[in-house]
């Protein structure tokens, strides 16, 4: 296998962060849309809870407020990467042929779904709570 150079090396975990920053920027503006109506959206105006959008919104609202520090980034990628998942095959795949996402509205859909498994395998990348409690624990254990 080949290594990374050293400049790739240390900007490697970096760039990882950063990307899980924006992704969950990105994915708790859906969560902060649907209930809390900011940004407003007038699609998600009379929201119902327990509806498939309103547990999506809390998925999509808690989901990015713990990527976002990289907080359980795994477990909580993993999570969201099948409701992405989910949302595309319930709500995208139905409108067309479901293997041509640009023709039925899922590649937003099919990206956070991907971006999502990806961290979930990468992990949080260098700035995060998970690196940080990682580090701690180093320190403790004998």
């Amino acid at each position: 296998m080949q290594t990374l150079s050293p400049f790739l090396a240390a900007w490697h975990p970096r760039v990882l962060a950063i990307f899980r920053i924006v992704l969950g920027y990105l994915f708790i503006m859906h969560g902060t849309a649907k209930l809390l109506g900011i940004p407003h959206v007038a699609a998600f105006d009379g929201l119902q809870p327990w509806t498939l959008a309103w547990i999506a919104g809390v998925l999509e609202l808690v989901g990015g407020a713990l990527i976002i520090p990289g907080l359980l980034t795994r477990p909580t990628a993993f999570v969201l990467s099948g409701e992405m998942a989910f949302a595309y095959f319930i709500g995208h795949a139905s409108r067309g042929n479901p293997l041509l996402p640009m023709l039925n509205g899922g590649e937003l859909a099919v990206i956070y779904c991907f971006a999502f498994l990806f961290l979930s395998v990468a992990g949080a990348g260098a700035w995060s709570v998970d690196n940080l409690l990682a580090r701690r624990r180093a320190i403790m254990s004998p």
